[in-house]
């Protein structure tokens, strides 16, 4: 048996929490990031706000008690991308050596251009530590997570030996894990698909077809792919499930709250109001899409729908003058 904190109590935080939990053997505990977040969820018996209709066993502890994380042997992280840095800040000085910590978030965090797992170890390093991380990537809603619904992801560490841990120990009927060293390719394809998936929504909210959407997941997943190799990533792992399965789902499926976003562009809404919509849930490709243009000046890589996608969200481009751009630069070999 393992004890399992997962830190973060969203909609995916929450959904982890379910899965490990109906595999069994382990303890689990879900961390909220305030007591008070924590008691609206004991009180409800489940996750009214984020994952409403899923009872949430005794058998999770639900704190919002930093101190929490000491009893852990293994940490998931789901804390949202532009909070991940001050939380893991506060949640530093109750680690320590033994731990293995699983970033469960898609992100990379502004200015700095660091992958998820990049801040946690930095926050880790300023409190005198030095924990093994790695990632937890893969085509995944929530959703369909907590209802037992199949769903294959990859878990990816530096030392193929704690991927394999990780891999035993989440692994049920309804979750399979496939390992991988690649910790740079996992997680910038989960990450860099959210930006893609809001292209996908706003080709679908302009009215674009099929052939369109297509043509859009297979440039994007091109243009993901020349990051992630200028960063150290492998090609191999873009073609799995961190990478085309993730960015598949992600740009198809009525459940992405980025596509959601997109979409709702491409119809003419203004972003703040699509937001304000959301209800507290996180679209990461908002914020990933100015982190990876700036990642990708740096490494000298061309993301022409990432560049557009900045546009529209940063500055209110009409998202049929983006498209228009796109179709009209120079002609060049796929290859």
């Amino acid at each position: 048996m393992s004890r399992i904190a997962v830190l973060g109590s969203g909609a995916w935080g929450t959904a982890i929490a379910l899965s490990l939990d109906r595999r069994g053997g382990h303890e689990i505990t879900l961390w909220a990031h305030s007591p008070e977040a924590a008691q609206e969820i004991v009180d409800a018996g489940e996750n009214k706000l984020f994952l409403p209709g899923f009872p949430l066993p005794a058998s999770i502890a639900v704190t919002g008690d930093y101190a929490a994380v000491a009893d852990a042997e293994i940490v998931v992280s789901v804390v949202p991308s532009e909070f991940l840095r001050s939380t893991m800040a506060r949640l530093a000085p109750h680690l320590h050596a033994g731990q293995i910590i699983v970033s469960a978030t898609k992100g990379v965090e502004n200015q700095t251009y660091l992958r998820m797992t990049e801040v946690i170890a930095s926050t880790l390093v300023s409190a005198g530590l030095t924990l093994p991380i790695g990632a937890f990537s893969g085509p995944s809603f929530a959703l369909e997570v907590a209802q037992g619904q199949p769903t294959a992801v990859t878990v990816a560490f530096d030392d193929p030996a704690i991927a394999a841990r990780i891999q035993e120990e989440f692994s049920s009927e309804t979750l399979r894990l496939y390992t991988s060293t690649d910790l740079i390719g996992v997680e910038l394809g989960g990450a860099l698909k959210n930006v893609i998936a809001i292209a996908a929504g706003i080709a679908a909210g302009v009215g674009l077809g099929h052939n369109s959407a297509a043509g859009l997941i297979t440039r994007g997943i091109a243009e993901i792919t020349r990051l992630a190799v200028a960063c150290g990533g492998q090609r191999e792992t873009l073609a799995g499930l961190s990478g085309v399965g993730d960015l598949v789902l992600t740009c198809t499926g009525s459940l992405s709250r980025n596509r959601t976003v997109g979409q709702e562009l491409g119809k003419g809404r203004k972003l703040p109001e699509i937001l304000s919509g959301l209800g507290g849930k996180v679209a990461e490709g908002v914020l990933t899409t100015r982190a990876a243009l700036g990642l990708a000046r740096k490494q000298g890589i061309e993301m022409p729908i990432t560049e557009q996608m900045e546009l529209i969200l940063d500055e209110g481009k009409d998202p049929q003058e983006a498209i228009k751009e796109l179709m009209l630069r120079p002609g060049k070999d796929e290859w």
